[in-house]
């Protein structure tokens, strides 16, 4: 479907300095093709994927792994470059994209959910940071080299992200190149190995689905909230290549990275394996721009979640808000029990795509009515749509059925798509897109 749409001018000057947090981005202000493409890749380079391919590389064969970064990143890509090209149609965020197919307060729970999750992640990875960093330098992970270090680089990441979209970009030209340098170095070293390497046999543990599980559900929470900036392209043609760009050519590199690595070295952790290679310092360099680059963009999306949840342009306070937040929390050492209750969160992020996307193509034909309409408190369609999704895909992934996010998002849609024929909301537009 081509849609031709063009979203309102900003509503103050204040709205653009703070990167529209809650209005749609004008086309004046959307962004060229290779500047969105380089900052989703910056986004998509996180070190969380390395550990994913580690998970799959002992249990597969050569071409098994092979296959099965193909088709999971295939299915990754597709749904990622789906909610992009309804981004940048509408130059909505996600938060503002389910206040349509949630409601103004039912919306609220997609802001906590998501805006949760980042800022836990922010916290937990500073401290992974920090601790291998002095880990290199045999310096223990406590005391005031531990706090120095963590309150350095809490504040540092989240800069690019004080200042929006034109500083990480800036970031994103100079990092990434440099981070897929280092990385396709490091994989022609370990291409060399390979042969002298004592390869063990297949262990069999994962079966496919439960293979394919781990490479879709690395990244499809935070690629439900990619839509930060694709909704910044200048086409939906322009955002759906740029994610594809990012999610499946260069997330299924760094999975294969990590699979590789863990043949060869024994580890899936890059670092490690490039320090074996005599190139610790560009493993280092590695983390550093790694981290960074991911650390930017999960707190924009906690500044968007939480503008959007108390309805106030001033994204930057909730950036220097969610870092000191996330400082607490990694001070506490309460980070070290997040990891598990995030990724069952990140459970119930996915189905929220797949309601967005019905709720885009079928109820409204690919237009967004405009914000300012209004709108039911709840959209009992789609609240009931999501809840029922996400308890499929926790039972489904428990249990070991088929792909947990990809049956929440499918569940969620076919009923939501059911739902809102039998549960219609009236919006009384007064103008569209």
């Amino acid at each position: 479907m081509s849609v031709s749409l063009k979203p309102p001018p900003p509503t103050s000057k204040a709205a653009a300095t703070e990167d529209y947090p809650l209005s749609a981005v004008p086309w004046s202000d959307r962004k060229p093709f290779w500047s969105l493409s380089l900052l989703l890749m910056g986004f998509a380079l996180t070190s969380t994927t390395l550990f994913a391919g580690g998970a799959i590389g002992p249990a597969f064969s050569f071409g098994q792994i092979i296959s099965i970064i193909l088709i999971g990143n295939l299915i990754l890509g597709v749904y990622c470059a789906a909610l992009g090209y309804i981004a940048a149609q509408s130059g909505l965020t996600t938060v503002l994209m389910a206040r349509f197919s949630f409601g103004n307060v039912g919306s609220r729970w997609v802001d906590f959910v998501l805006g949760f999750t980042q800022i836990g992640w922010y916290a937990f990875t500073t401290a992974i940071i920090v601790q291998v960093l002095l880990e290199l330098m045999g310096a223990p992970a406590t005391g005031l080299p531990y706090f120095l270090l963590v309150f350095f680089f809490n504040y540092a990441f989240c800069a690019t992200a004080y200042i929006g979209y034109r500083a990480i970009d800036w970031l994103s030209r100079l990092a990434v190149p440099a981070m897929l340098i280092l990385v396709v170095v490091s994989l022609a070293i370990a291409m060399g190995d390979y042969g002298s390497a004592d390869i063990a046999a297949p262990t069999g543990e994962l079966g496919m689905g439960a293979a394919l599980a781990v490479v879709i559900g690395t990244f499809i929470s935070g690629g439900t909230q990619a839509t930060n900036w694709s909704r910044f392209a200048a086409s939906g043609k322009d955002a759906i290549l740029a994610t594809l760009s990012a999610f499946l050519l260069v997330n299924g590199i760094l999975v294969f990275a990590g699979a590789f690595c863990t043949l060869v070295y024994g580890s899936e952790d890059l670092i490690k394996a490039m320090a074996s290679q005599g190139i610790l310092a560009g493993g280092v360099l590695l983390l550093i721009l790694n981290v960074w680059t991911t650390q930017d963009n999960t707190i924009y999306a906690f500044s968007v979640a939480g503008a959007n949840m108390f309805r106030t342009h001033k994204r930057h306070a909730f950036v220097l808000g969610g870092a000191t937040f996330a400082l607490i929390l990694t001070l506490s050492g309460i980070y070290q029990f997040l990891p598990d209750y995030l990724i069952l969160l990140g459970t119930f992020i996915p189905p929220i795509g797949g309601i967005i996307m019905v709720d885009f193509w079928l109820r409204h034909g690919g237009r967004f009515p405009r914000l300012s309409s209004q709108l039911p408190n709840f959209n009992w369609a789609g609240v009931i749509a999501y809840a029922v999704g996400s308890f499929v895909a926790f039972i489904s992934g428990n249990v070991g059925l088929g792909i947990g996010p990809v049956n929440g998002i499918v569940t969620a849609a076919i009923l939501y798509r059911i739902l809102y024929s039998v549960i219609p909301q009236t919006v009384r537009s007064r103008g569209r897109y």
